[in-house]
């Protein structure tokens, strides 16, 4: 029952008693009395039922406000995360989960190479998968994070890959246009130009690149239990097997996975493509490692996905707006709002 339901109930029950009372009283100092109780009585009744609405939602969903953390940042040492993965999933086996009554639980799972969706379903076999995230390597080039819902594999993937190669047709066409609408010869006027040019040249090779179901996945959340876990960490194809019992929901957990070609530390990102940024032409571009605007793992994007609802310390922004343009077209990845 609702709080705004539980007072009207208590209107229907303690009003009319107390009417038909106040009328046989008529006036008097025994009705102000009678008055003065009825107030602080009915004062009470809202105190005890917001108090027992805030108690049920508390008990109801109890991970608002928590957010989780799955992956590396900037800085962190890969060959460390891959060990405390691997200590983390035979602590797991030996002592399987209690607190969830089917023993699954969420995991990132970071494959050691970029895979084509049709090399997903051996990898992935034998586990639930919820999303993959997909990258376009281009060398020397920072190139958008995109994470695909995917359940079904590989034909959600296809399908997303599909729109997301769309969405990358018109960015490039977006930045032609600006390109072409910069008047002007002179040094301010070439770097923009240039910049929106490379914007031109890196859309439209993801636009290519996701049309031909390129090997660009490089890890996906799953759900299993300990043992499945194990199964498919002991696949060439994977790096790791990261499991995240602490995640109870995917809006409530950000998730940060490194890229194949990292093998020391996480670092920022290197992009020939783009304007020396001290120059003062653009502002820099920096990429992330996985779902969110967080420091970056190097030779990416930022990420088109939105971040946990209401926390923003978590993410600076739900989009990413082009390569070094704050003017450009709006991210182009694919959410669950696409029909997946």
């Amino acid at each position: 029952m609702r709080a705004g339901d539980l007072l009207r109930r208590l209107d229907s029950i303690l009003l009319p008693p107390l009417a038909r009372g106040m009328a046989r009283l008529g006036q008097g100092p025994v009705r102000s009395r009678v008055l003065t109780g009825a107030a602080l009585l009915s004062a009470t009744a809202v105190l005890v039922t917001a108090v027992w609405a805030a108690d049920r939602r508390q008990a109801g969903d109890p991970t608002v406000g928590e957010v989780v953390r799955v992956g590396v940042v900037e800085g962190d040492s890969i060959p460390s995360y891959v060990s405390a993965s691997r200590h983390e999933l035979a602590r797991m086996l030996a002592e399987p989960p209690v607190d969830t009554p089917s023993g699954e639980t969420y995991a990132l799972v970071t494959f050691s190479a970029y895979l084509a969706p049709d090399r997903l379903t051996p990898v992935l076999d034998g586990v639930s998968v919820s999303e993959v995230f997909t990258r376009v390597p281009l060398p020397e080039t920072q190139t958008q994070i995109v994470r695909i819902p995917a359940f079904r594999i590989p034909t959600d993937v296809v399908a997303g890959m599909g729109l997301v190669a769309g969405r990358k047709d018109r960015e490039a066409a977006d930045y032609q246009q600006r390109a072409d609408a910069v008047a002007g010869d002179g040094e301010p006027e070439r770097e923009l130009r240039a910049v929106y040019d490379s914007g031109v040249r890196v859309a439209s090779a993801e636009a290519t690149a996701y049309r031909s179901k390129c090997s660009c996945v490089y890890a996906a959340v799953v759900r299993a239990t300990p043992a499945g876990l194990d199964r498919i960490a002991a696949r060439t194809e994977v790096r790791a097997v990261d499991p995240a019992p602490e995640v109870r929901r995917l809006d409530r957990a950000v998730f940060l996975p490194p890229l194949p070609e990292q093998d020391d530390i996480v670092r920022p990102p290197v992009d020939q493509g783009l304007a020396d940024p001290a120059d003062g032409a653009t502002p820099s571009a920096s990429g992330v490692p996985g779902a969110v605007q967080t420091p970056s793992a190097g030779g990416a994007r930022p990420s088109d996905e939105t971040s946990p609802a209401g926390v923003p310390s978590v993410t600076p922004g739900a989009t990413e707006s082009g390569r070094g343009d704050p003017e450009a077209p709006a991210s182009t990845g694919l959410t669950p709002s696409d029909g997946q």
